[in-house]
């Protein structure tokens, strides 16, 4: 009888990961860069086990999206107390905070538990086109 392989934590090899937002759609995008945080493009790929990479996005600002989605989608937060219930719509919020446009849909597509949170924190998304990750190399990808 053959074992299953199960893949170790210290096994695992973590990369690095440089994904440019410029001129690509939210929703495509934010698909691949799950498929990557959740390791799905290794050949060791098994659910349930973190053996994704870290991925860096840049340039969250120039994300697109289709359709009328810039002034219908509306993105809703509450504070916890009554009448705390806060709404902005996209357009907004990819003026102010660009980089939570992205975070939200990546999250939208990971696993609402323990391991989806362990997950989240593997992505490092900023605005513009600068980042403070020089020294890992991250490798450039092309979505």
């Amino acid at each position: 009888m053959e074992k299953t392989y199960y893949p170790k934590p210290s096994e695992t090899t973590r990369e690095w990961l440089l994904v440019d937002a410029n001129d690509q759609t939210l929703g495509r995008l934010a698909t691949k860069i799950a498929a990557l945080l959740l390791g799905k493009h290794k050949p060791n790929y098994t659910p349930g086990v973190d053996n994704g990479d870290y991925v860096v996005v840049i340039n969250a600002e120039r994300v697109r999206v289709t359709g009328r989605k810039l002034d219908q989608k509306i993105y809703y937060r509450h504070s916890g107390y009554p009448g705390g219930l806060r709404s902005v719509t996209l357009r907004e919020q990819l003026q102010r905070y660009p980089e939570r446009v992205i975070r939200d849909a990546v999250w939208g597509m990971l696993p609402k538990n323990s391991y989806g949170r362990k997950l989240i924190r593997k992505l490092k998304v900023y605005a513009g086109p600068e980042h403070p990750h020089a020294a890992q190399n991250p490798r450039r990808v092309e979505l």
